[in-house]
């Protein structure tokens, strides 16, 4: 849990939830804090087993999960490929685009080389609003909704502050809704869809993490046929991607019922309040489990006992 990214402080959060519950379920876990000296932990803590909490680039982006797989070391939630395929937004929107899963329509910009002196230009084609964020990067850091060619420039600096590249894609208009995923062995679980209501209808970090900002229902007030079209989404997104574990896939779905995948995260929050416990509870599944299931999908994906 928490390294040295801008969710650092959201990881720390998730680690330390995790740690209480399986320390309530009578595992011998520890909380380690991700920095250079992570391998002589590791190996100095006899660690049999890893539950990755380590959310944005390091820890959701393959590059812990290779120290892990050289180390022989077991861990939670998708393998390296998969993470560094899903953390880049726009290379995963390409595999999903291939396959006919519906996506925004979008751009990548690499920041600006430091001797260019005229301003990038707006994107040819392209209508406002659109979302610019961060390629590689979570908790909407960066991530800004433009409304008129004055916020362009402004937008794309932000993003670049935190990824040189940087996303320009359509803005969908609708709502926000998650499906959350849980595999256990050759079993795909796809949880009850959730929907996230924010004032002024941006999920950004204040509606995620101020409380009283956002209403969370679930499961979603959806037809049953767009209920079971997002679960499905959900399902090839998770085996497109070649994702294992836990993961979430977020979607947009326009007034007029169409569903777009923004993304999948693959290490999804895990405080007692983020997303994927709240629509797990709906299943029966309540945290403590869910996070026990979480790690033994690690150790059977490994042959681990």
């Amino acid at each position: 849990m928490g390294g040295q990214s801008a969710e650092r402080d959201i990881s720390l959060k998730s680690g330390r939830a995790v740690r209480e519950a399986l320390v309530r379920r009578g595992y011998d876990a520890v909380a380690i804090d991700v920095d250079i000296s992570l391998p002589e932990r590791l190996l100095g803590q006899k660690i049999e087993a890893a539950f990755i909490a380590l959310h944005g680039p390091g820890g959701e982006d393959g590059t812990v999960q290779g120290l892990l797989e050289i180390m022989k070391i077991p861990y939670t939630g998708s393998s390296v490929r998969a993470n560094a395929i899903a953390m880049h937004k726009h290379a995963a929107k390409a595999l999903l685009a291939y396959h006919g899963i519906p996506v925004p329509r979008g751009i990548l910009i690499h920041a600006a080389d430091p001797k260019r002196k005229s301003p990038r230009p707006i994107p040819k084609g392209m209508k406002w609003p659109l979302v610019v964020k961060p390629a590689t990067q979570g908790s909407t850091f960066g991530i800004s909704v433009v409304r008129q060619p004055s916020e362009w420039q402004g937008a794309l600096r932000l993003a670049h502050q935190y990824d040189s590249e940087a996303i320009a894609e359509d803005y969908i208009p609708g709502r926000e809704v998650t499906v959350g995923m849980l595999q256990e062995a050759s079993k795909l679980l796809a949880m009850p869809a959730l929907e996230i209501q924010v004032p002024g209808g941006f999920y950004d970090y204040a509606a995620k993490y101020e409380k009283g900002k956002t209403r969370y229902l679930c499961p979603a007030p959806l037809s049953t046929p767009l209920h079971k079209r997002l679960k499905d989404l959900a399902v090839r997104t998770f085996t497109i991607l070649g994702c294992a574990g836990a993961a979430r896939v977020d979607f947009r779905v326009t007034p007029r019922g169409q569903p777009y995948v923004l993304e999948l995260n693959t290490v999804p929050g895990m405080t007692e309040t983020s997303l994927l416990p709240m629509a797990a509870r709906e299943v029966g599944i309540d945290y403590d489990s869910l996070t026990e299931r979480i790690l033994e999908s690690a150790c059977l994906k490994s042959g681990v006992g």
